[in-house]
Formats: structure tokens, C-alpha cells, sequence
């Protein structure tokens, strides 16, 4: 008998975008210059020397793209908003014209019968902010975030009611002011790396209790690329191991945001120095969510070993499945990391508010993109998702990324993620076998 992977009823399937990377019209109507827009200028540092200036032009086609998810049956939509649209220097004045597209996308959305997911930060930091403070290094822009947060609940908190305050702070901390890999770029200590994680974690705590002021039936979290080790093998030695390395390497933002409190063996061991903090932070930041967001895309396995920590971390081989972005493939980790979550905070709702792969996406001579590598993948993750909730994890959606491919931070356009393929020349969208799968996927509430 063939195994039906059916969905609980009320399962919600949505697709992701972000701001930067589909937009576009990087100077039209008001809009101010972001670290993004800086960063891709500096040489070297993005593939190809693109840029998000044109992007996939959804800053003027959003009422065609809206038109392609209807067609597609999707109900459920996350996108996030660009600061300096809202705010061009950061703080102070509004640019309303920025604010009505938002108003626009939204209604055009709600119109198709499509829920909005709006995540206020997805790493287009307003230039001025970078200018003006140094960015997250400076702990007033959890302030300065928080103002933002209110100007845009107050504008679209009666249609938006489904919040992310923040995505992924690893990639604007530590790939961005360690690694040099992200905007604004920089090369600091671990001690100012960590605290512009506990200053990014502190504005969501206080954009949580704006939004809830603001918005009537709120519903809100935030979106990480939490760590997710898993066992290598399902014996017992690696079984623990991998359950330690799970707490410990979620150390620096889950944790805390969950329990108010750092713990400061782990994080020294994983991140260096501890950040300056108060009890007054630490209250802010564990304000209580109705919901994590998980982005997964991969990890390594561990297994038990004998050092200070008591595992290790796995190398996969060279021919271990990979996707075009190199990253391994490993569904399994998908599945820990939701048993995890739900064995250490068992009342929290989850959402995969992110996962897919990069593929090759080359047009066939008969107009489709047989992308079956993609297909694969989503059946194998999807899979991992339905066993995750079989067995009692609290996963409530899942929003695949993403719903068209674009401007891929450092790779530039060389790399694509979407279920939907875009000629950057003409902007033709073109959707993937893929697609059309996930489109079956949503209509029939199970994997296939």
C-alpha cells in the first residue's frame, strides 16, 4: 500500500519572498539607499557585480505576480517590507509612498483570497541608520526599530494580522560584521558581533509589544535559521549528543528569546565573548511569541565524542547529495530540529517559514523547467515534516522558498530558488514543474 502523507486539516502551505531581493525600483518613489544597496557596490563582494536594482521588478508587476499565486492556489503569502521605502533615513519622515505600496500589495493580496505574512526586517538596513549609528552595534536602533515597527502596524495592522519581527539575525551579526559575507560587511571581534545579536534580539522584543498594541488579533514571531545538528545514528551515545548540541548551539538567540536567559558556558563555547545585557533586556526579549518561525535549508550531523562538548560535528563526503549552492541535503535534520522543538517548548506553534533548494532551473525547448531535483527534494523535506507531526511536533505551516527566483545576497542572480522561473531580461515568469507540483501539494493537503 502506498503510504498517503496527509496533512492535519486547517495545515497551512504558503511560499516567501523578501523585499530586496525581488523588488527592485531602488530609487523610485522616495526610497532611500539601504546597506544592501552599498554592499553591492563594493567590489568583489557579489557575484557577477549584480545588484538588487532591478531585481524581478515586483515593485511594478506585484498585480501580476499577485494574479500567478491565485492561479496557482496559494492562500497563504510572506513577504517583508523594506525600512527605507517606509522611513528613507531610518527614523522620522514618513514617505507615503512606500507605504502605499504596501497597502496596495496587501488589498491586492487579501482580494485573491490570499493571507499576508509581513516580516518588518529581512537585512535592508535604511543606509542612514549604518551612517548614523554604526547599525545594530549601537543598542538604540532597538529603539530605532521599534518606531519603525509602529509607523508600519499603524498603517497596515487592520488587514496584516500575521507579524515576523526580524529574519535570520545570524546573517546582518555574524556573516555581516564577522564574515564580511553581508551588508554592511566588517571584520569585528566576537564580543561587538554578539552584541549586535542581543541589540537585534531586544528590538524584536520591543516590536513584539508594539505590534501587540497595535494590532487586533495579532499574530506574531520571529524567523530564524536556528541551529539544527542532528544524530548521526539513532543509537544512544549519539542520540545524547545530538540533543546537547541542539540547547547548546541555539545558545545566542533561542534560548534566550524563549527563556529570558543566557547560558553563558554555551554561548562562550559557540559564539566567544558573552554581550553586555541588563535583566530589563532579557525581560524584553523573552516577551512571549505566538509562534517560531523555522528558515532550514541544511545542517551537518553530529556524533557523540570524547572532548569538552561530548560531540562533534559529522563531514559529510564529496558525494553526499548536495544542492547547486553546495549545501548537503539532509531532510533528517529537518526532522530533529522540529522533535527538538517541540520537546524543549511543547506549547509554541511552528511554521517552516523558509526551506528549498537552488537548482540548475534551465529552460527545456518546449517552455518548461523540469526541475524534478526540486521536486525531489520538497517530497523528501515535506515527508520529514509529516513525520515530525505524526509524532507529536507542534508544526502548524510551511512556506516554501521561494516563490520566484532572485537576487541571491552574495551569489547575485546566479543562483535560483524559485518555484517560479524569471528571465531577468524580460521578466517573464515561467512556472517551474516544481510549481505545479506544490500547487497539487497545497490543493490536495499531502505529499505525494
Amino acid at each position: 500500500m502506498i503510504q498517503e502523507y496527509k496533512f492535519p486539516e486547517g495545515f497551512i502551505w504558503g511560499s516567501a519572498t523578501a523585499s530586496y531581493q525581488i523588488e527592485g525600483a531602488w530609487q523610485e518613489d522616495g526610497r532611500g539607499e539601504c546597506t544592501w544597496d552599498r554592499f553591492c557596490r563594493r567590489p568583489g563582494k557579489v557575484v557577477g557585480g549584480d545588484t538588487g536594482n532591478v531585481a524581478c521588478d515586483h515593485y511594478h508587476l506585484y498585480k501580476d505576480d499577485v494574479a500567478l499565486m491565485k492561479s496557482m492556489g496559494l492562500k497563504h503569502y510572506r513577504f517583508s517590507i523594506a525600512w527605507p521605502r517606509i522611513l528613507p533615513e531610518g527614523e522620522g519622515q514618513i514617505n507615503q509612498k512606500g507605504l502605499d505600496f504596501y497597502k496596495n500589495l496587501v488589498d491586492e493580496l487579501l482580494n485573491a483570497g490570499i493571507e499576508p505574512l509581513a516580516t518588518l526586517f529581512h537585512w535592508d538596513l535604511p543606509q542612514a541608520l549604518q551612517d548614523k549609528y554604526q547599525g545594530w552595534k549601537d543598542r538604540r536602533m532597538a529603539q530605532v526599530f521599534a518606531d519603525y515597527s509602529d509607523v508600519v502596524s499603524r498603517s497596515l495592522g487592520d488587514r496584516v494580522k500575521k507579524w515576523a519581527t526580524i529574519n535570520e539575525i545570524m546573517c546582518f551579526t555574524t556573516l555581516a560584521h564577522k564574515l564580511d559575507m553581508h551588508a554592511p560587511g566588517g571584520r569585528e571581534s566576537d564580543k561587538i558581533t554578539n552584541q549586535t545579536a542581543h541589540h537585534a534580539l531586544l528590538g524584536h522584543g520591543m516590536a513584539t509589544q508594539v505590534l501587540r498594541r497595535n494590532v487586533q488579533d495579532s499574530f506574531i514571531g520571529l524567523v530564524d535559521n536556528n541551529e539544527a545538528p542532528w544524530p548521526v545514528l539513532n543509537t544512544e551515545p549519539h542520540l545524547r549528543a545530538a540533543r546537547k548540541a541542539w540547547k547548546e548551539r541555539n545558545s545566542q538567540r533561542l534560548f534566550p528569546m524563549m527563556t529570558g536567559e543566557y547560558d553563558e558556558e554555551s554561548y562562550v563555547r559557540h559564539y566567544g565573548e558573552m554581550p553586555e545585557t541588563t535583566a530589563e533586556d532579557m525581560k524584553i526579549i523573552s516577551t512571549p511569541l505566538d509562534y517560531f518561525g523555522i528558515n532550514f535549508y541544511n545542517c551537518p550531523p553530529v556524533q557523540a565524542a570524547d572532548n569538552e562538548a561530548g560531540y562533534e560535528t559529522v563531514d559529510l563526503p564529496a558525494a553526499y547529495p548536495r544542492t547547486a549552492m553546495g549545501w548537503p541535503i539532509t531532510p533528517d535534520a529537518l526532522y530533529w530540529n522540529l522533535k527538538y522543538m517541540t520537546e524543549f517548548f511543547p506549547d509554541l506553534p511552528v511554521y517552516i517559514t523558509e526551506n528549498g533548494m537552488a537548482a540548475d532551473d534551465s529552460m527545456s525547448e518546449d517552455g518548461t523547467v523540469k526541475d524534478y531535483d526540486r521536486i525531489e527534494y520538497l517530497r523528501t523535506h515535506l515527508r520529514a515534516c509529516h513525520r515530525a507531526i505524526e509524532e507529536g511536533a507542534n508544526l502548524k505551516g510551511y512556506y516554501l522558498w521561494s516563490l520566484m527566483d532572485n537576487f541571491e545576497w552574495a551569489f547575485g542572480y546566479s543562483k535560483r530558488f524559485g518555484m517560479i522561473r524569471v528571465d531577468y531580461d524580460t521578466q517573464k515568469r515561467t512556472i517551474k514543474e516544481s510549481g505545479k507540483y506544490y500547487s497539487r501539494v497545497m490543493a490536495e493537503n499531502r505529499v505525494f
